[in-house]
């Protein structure tokens, strides 16, 4: 049975622009200068969230010339989305338990 999330893509996914970056990589693989264009966020800022993102397993890059495109890693969110499902299962499965106070 499945006890907890993964900390390291929750944390990742719990700041708003990288959940944003990811939002907008899950429609489509974009590079460093069109995800600066549609976050509005400095290019240094943007590439340590990029690097974050990397490090969690969550982006892949791909260098095309002197570009480096990202592309959304979807294995990671559909586990992510798996451990949620099956929190859910046993919430429901334990809605009527409650532990008496001592």
């Amino acid at each position: 049975m499945l006890t907890s999330v993964d900390p390291d893509v929750m944390r990742v996914l719990g700041d708003p622009l990288r959940l944003r970056i990811v939002t907008l990589l899950a429609r489509e693989t974009l590079c460093t200068t069109h995800l600066v264009e549609e976050t509005g966020a400095k290019q240094t800022n943007l590439s340590n969230h990029m690097k974050v993102l990397r490090e969690a397993g969550v982006v892949e890059t791909e260098p095309c010339g002197r570009f480096t495109y990202y592309r959304l890693c979807p294995e990671v969110l559909a586990g992510l989305s798996e451990q949620f499902a099956a929190l859910a299962a046993s919430a429901r499965a334990a809605a009527g338990n409650k532990r008496a106070c001592p």
